[in-house]
């Protein structure tokens, strides 16, 4: 059975906007990567693979039929009045995680002091916001990139730098699942361009674990959150030490 280039397409676009690659998708259903590539580039998957894909991606059939009809490719980006609705209203904002992590509504009610009614009114301002959509059963389906990026200086960087940065920082990096590296030293320019690409590609494969894992149940996840960074400094301590600059 051929499906419609559409539907195909709409496969496609919510990979990428879970981060997940053809090889990801490849190891979630025991197949080749070889094999994944194939069916998706002659568009020739049987009804049962295409329920098994969803099921993957945990994406209803008719949440399918909708994105195909839509067509329009993911958010890479917040717009400035977004990111400040998310500011200014926490919960607002960990909705938006427990949505883009793909939590159900059961999962979120066992673990958080939400009422069903206060759960419905987070996803339904989420909506009209135009960061979600609201599908049947209250389910949320992000119109966001997986791997999307906070505007640079935006409401939400701001927000981070005079807030929670000190939060992330209060405690001692010394868990199973924690890791703190202190470096600096001079490079070249180049080696600074370098560096970055590398930093990117961390984030990159932290969205597609992050991808990788969204099917788990809550019971079998933690949350981790990946502060990655690099400019230009000298320690403010050692600044009595420098020399002023002679024209």
């Amino acid at each position: 059975m051929a499906l419609s280039l559409e539907l195909i397409d709409a496969l496609k676009r919510t990979l990428r906007a879970q981060g997940m690659t053809y090889r990801d998708l490849a190891l979630r259903l025991k197949l080749s990567e070889a094999s994944v590539k194939r069916m998706f580039s002659q568009r020739a998957m049987t009804l049962q693979r295409l329920e098994q894909v969803c099921e993957v991606l945990d994406l209803g059939l008719q949440e399918l039929g909708a994105e195909a009809a839509r067509g329009r490719p993911a958010m890479a980006n917040l717009s400035e009045a977004q990111e400040q609705a998310l500011v200014d209203q926490p919960p607002l904002l960990l909705a938006l995680f427990l949505t883009l992590n793909r939590w159900r509504q059961e999962d979120v009610l066992v673990h958080f002091d939400f009422s069903d009614a206060q759960w419905t009114a987070l996803l339904v301002r989420l909506d009209r916001l135009g960061i979600i959509e609201l599908m049947p059963g209250n389910r949320g389906r992000p119109l966001t990139a997986r791997n999307f990026r906070w505007r640079a200086d935006g409401p939400m960087e701001r927000y981070f730098r005079l807030h929670l940065l000190g939060d992330f920082f209060a405690t001692a990096f010394d868990g199973e699942q924690d890791a703190l590296l202190l470096l600096s030293g001079s490079l070249s320019i180049d080696g600074a361009s370098q560096l970055r690409v590398r930093l990117e590609e961390v984030a990159r494969e932290f969205d597609a674990l992050l991808a990788r894992d969204a099917g788990l149940s809550a019971e079998e996840r933690v949350g981790v959150s990946l502060v990655l960074a690099q400019k230009p400094w000298l320690l403010q301590l050692f600044q009595p030490y420098r020399r002023a600059a002679t024209d």
